[in-house]
């Protein structure tokens, strides 16, 4: 969300980011806002003068009573009473307006860096840099649950049974392998400084519009049906949830965190919810990482947390991508974005495992975050988030990169200790 500020200050750069982003239905509330902003201006103007000359009347009313002008006085309190009346008004005039311009500025997107190639959708997408060869084996790499099902680690149809499409069963090597990497992906952060939190697992409507957008929650968000009340789609949203309506002292930054948490999601969309496969599922387990800083520092911040995933990856022999996402296919709060991809050597092309963002002030200005600086004014600090790992989706990349002729699986040695000290997972059907 913008600085209703900037907005007016510069009406044409908003427009224009607008049209990088191709929303030009959105042009118009450009105008709108500004329309609405200064009617709200002039009635705060207009309540503080008629609030000072009613201050100035009131004074006299006692003076002159005292002074027998019982006429004069009484004229005076009617023009007292007719101020109170339009200040009234104005009130309840000040409260519509003040809802019309949150409404707009909430679906007015944040300005984009200028290093973001401009582009209609993720087709437009840019890759930046791979690391790792990718490798396609002489041996066929059989569908990632045909995989787990030989070691007899999935089952999609009782979980079918119990919750619908979307869903799913891990069990055996396949299980433990699943929280062998969220465990090492924890330790991961931990190891490079972050400080490891597990988060509540549903959050407020009010934490909910703080840190993404209206378009994005209807598509995401599982409500809790009777309160207020939703499923996290990420960790994301309950660890910059957390500092809500807080100011932090600039000492204190940048706050570096790790999260655990389960995602809910009701993937709404073209894509749709895979029938077999943990791709495009319901729901899933994540660490995350989320950073709150000095604004000058964001996009140094930027940089070091895509490479912490790239490094993760690439300590379990993955080959993976960062993929530069492109003006329009940016949510409206973010300010950059990448994905890092990983490497799938049966479809022989990479395909998403994370992503990363620079948010800028928008989570900051719609939660109430502030630091506090004596000497320059408080400011709002600028929010990232990155994801280090997604199982079960990241166990498709694992499984395709590290399996061999014989369908048994190579546990990379950070994993090892994590798996009871084995270094392969063998298939039993």
């Amino acid at each position: 969300m913008l600085d209703i500020k900037f907005v007016r200050a510069n009406p044409d750069v908003v427009k224009e980011n607008i049209k990088k982003k191709f929303q030009d239905e959105k042009l118009p509330l450009v105008d709108e806002v500004i329309e609405y902003d200064k009617q709200l201006r002039e009635a705060k103007t207009r309540v503080e003068y008629l609030r000072s000359q009613r201050n100035a009347i009131s004074k006299q009313i006692g003076m002159l009573m005292g002074q027998g002008k019982k006429d004069e006085a009484e004229e005076a309190k009617k023009q007292v009473a007719e101020m109170a009346d339009e200040m009234a008004a104005l009130d309840v005039k000040e409260q519509e307006l003040t809802e019309k311009v949150k409404k707009i500025m909430m679906v007015i997107p944040n300005i984009i860096d200028d290093s973001v190639p401009v582009g209609k959708d993720d087709s437009e997408n840019v890759e930046n840099e791979r690391f790792g060869e990718p490798v396609v084996p002489d041996f066929e790499i059989p569908y990632h649950v045909d995989i787990m099902e030989r070691f007899d680690g999935i089952d999609l149809d009782a979980a079918r049974k119990t919750s619908g499409n979307g869903f799913y069963y891990l069990k055996g090597d396949i299980a433990r392998l699943h929280s062998a990497i969220l465990s090492y992906a924890r330790d991961f952060m931990i190891d490079r400084g972050f400080t490891y939190y597990v988060p509540p697992f549903m959050i407020r409507s009010a934490v909910v519009n703080g840190v993404m957008s209206f378009s994005e929650m209807e598509n995401m968000m599982y409500k809790i049906e009777g309160e207020d009340l939703y499923l996290i789609g990420t960790s994301e949203h309950s660890m910059i949830g957390k500092f809500i309506d807080t100011m932090l002292d600039e000492a204190d930054l940048p706050q570096t965190l790790t999260s655990y948490s389960p995602c809910f999601r009701k993937e709404v969309g073209a894509h749709g919810i895979e029938e077999r496969g943990v791709y495009r599922i319901h729901q899933f387990e994540k660490q995350e990482m989320i950073v709150v800083c000095k604004p000058e520092e964001s996009m140094d911040w930027y940089n070091k947390l895509w490479k912490n995933t790239v490094d993760f990856f690439r300590s379990m022999d993955i080959p993976v991508r960062t993929l530069e996402c492109c003006s329009g296919d940016l949510a409206d709060l973010k300010v950059k974005s990448c994905d890092v991809e990983a490497w799938s050597p049966r479809q022989k092309k990479y395909f998403e495992v994370g992503s990363c963002s620079n948010l800028g002030d928008a989570q900051a200005r719609r939660l109430g975050i502030r630091v506090k600086n004596k000497e320059k004014g408080n400011y709002l600090p600028h929010t990232l988030n990155n994801t280090v790992v997604a199982p079960p989706r990241m166990l498709i990349a694992f499984l395709e990169n590290n399996l061999n002729a014989d369908g048994s699986v190579n546990i990379p040695q950070p994993l090892r200790m994590y798996m009871g000290g084995k270094e392969k997972i063998e298939v039993k059907k």
